[in-house]
């Protein structure tokens, strides 16, 4: 992976990463990141704020320049900009402790660029709200240049992404290139669901994929009978654990195989592995809604897939990296062996030599993308000839 602070500061090193896998150019980014360089060689909780700060800083630069462009009418070029700066934001967001004053201020500034973005350069995608319980989850929804009924796929974030980092990802342009709409959601414990809503997380996540597949089933578009989820980071779990139970669903991918989180937690408590962001057990407490971390732990201790993962009846993808530093590649290969009753399950290990070796592929995020994309569009297409085969079946049917 890309380092661009010292090595012991693998929080800040992976959220550089991170952008510059997710439209960041290097010179913007490193006109963010060089006054920060002492400041990076202390505690990866040290700073965050200058790190906020010397990155707003850049974008304020850029986002006058394309508000430029786009009085220019140079539509593409400004649009291009916002979502960059989005980019940047929600990086220097993500870094933030919960309850930081400009935390709140910052979130809203990048959710009106990717507004802007949309409108400007992106005519595939729209903000959609999904019903839930008596609120709504926030999601960007992106549907491909082609007729329909076309297939969907279900993108869930994990501890500390949202629905921006899912979009700025480019995920969802691979999907629509291959004929597949990408429904990006913010669930409970993420995004605006958790900073607008007081959504927290939870177990039980089949209650969300639910919702995800009521939307789209709703929409004429769409062929209800191939809809799949795929969800990174903890979204390993959220993702399998939504397909062993909402049965409507036609396949999963596990982007990173989260299946055992709770233990994760006690090996940080104990500092073993690596931690996703700054400020971890703040945030981590805030996305769960816990106070005390007693309690917290023992409440992670059931957020597990033993027992789960056999309840898939679907198509089954684990993608994982073999140098990911915060989840063990042992769980990769657990979730791939008690799926016994996935029809078709693969586990695929991205090793240093290729890229995508770190946690859910961020050191080479595009190559592992294509992968997954190309295993989702091929198993729709086979879902769709094996229809063919048996007239009166239906598309994605499974037991």
């Amino acid at each position: 992976m890309f380092e661009y602070f010292p090595k012991n500061n693998y929080v800040w090193n992976f959220a550089v990463a991170g952008t510059l896998n997710s439209r960041g150019r290097i010179d913007e980014v490193d006109r963010a990141c060089r006054p920060l360089r002492d400041i990076a060689a202390g505690n990866e909780d040290v700073g965050t704020v200058d790190f906020l700060r010397s990155w707003t800083t850049m974008v304020d630069r850029l986002v006058a320049a394309a508000d430029e462009d786009a009085a220019k009418g140079h539509r593409r070029t400004a649009g291009q900009a916002y979502a960059r700066a989005a980019s940047y934001l929600i990086t220097a967001e993500r870094m933030q402790q919960a309850g930081t004053t400009e935390r709140e201020a910052t979130y809203q500034r990048c959710l009106d660029l990717m507004e802007k973005s949309f409108e400007l350069n992106d005519p595939l995608t729209r903000r959609v709200e999904i019903p839930f319980r008596d609120t709504t989850l926030p999601a960007y929804y992106t549907k491909p240049a082609v007729a329909g009924p076309v297939p969907a796929m279900i993108m869930w974030n994990g501890l500390d992404s949202t629905k921006e980092h899912q979009y700025l990802s480019d995920h969802n342009l691979e999907l629509a290139e291959r004929g597949i709409a990408t429904l990006m959601v913010d669930c409970p414990g993420s995004g605006e669901a958790l900073r607008k809503q007081g959504l927290t997380a939870q177990i039980d996540t089949e209650e969300w994929a639910a919702a995800c597949v009521d939307f789209l089933e709703a929409d004429a578009d769409v062929d209800a009978s191939r809809i799949g989820i795929v969800g990174w980071s903890l979204g390993g779990y959220f993702a399998p654990r939504a397909a062993a139970f909402e049965k409507r669903l036609a396949l999963v991918v596990a982007w990173g195989a989260n299946h055992n989180w709770g233990k994760v937690q006690r090996r940080r408590v104990e500092r073993e592995g690596e931690r996703p962001v700054p400020h971890y057990w703040d945030h981590v407490m805030w996305v769960w809604g816990q106070d005390d971390l007693d309690e917290f732990l023992t409440m992670a201790d059931g957020v597990h897939l033993d027992g789960v993962v056999e309840k898939i009846t679907v198509p089954f993808l684990i993608a994982h990296g073999a140098n990911d530093r915060q989840i063990p590649l042992e769980y990769a290969q657990r979730s791939y062996d008690q799926a016994v009753n996935s029809p078709k399950r693969e586990l695929r290990v991205f090793t240093p030599e290729e890229g995508g070796a770190e946690h859910i592929g961020l050191d080479d995020l595009g190559h592992v993308s294509s992968f997954v994309a190309d295993w989702v569009a091929d198993t729709f297409a086979d879902m769709t000839a094996t229809a063919a085969d048996k007239p009166g079946e239906k598309v994605g049917a499974h037991a």
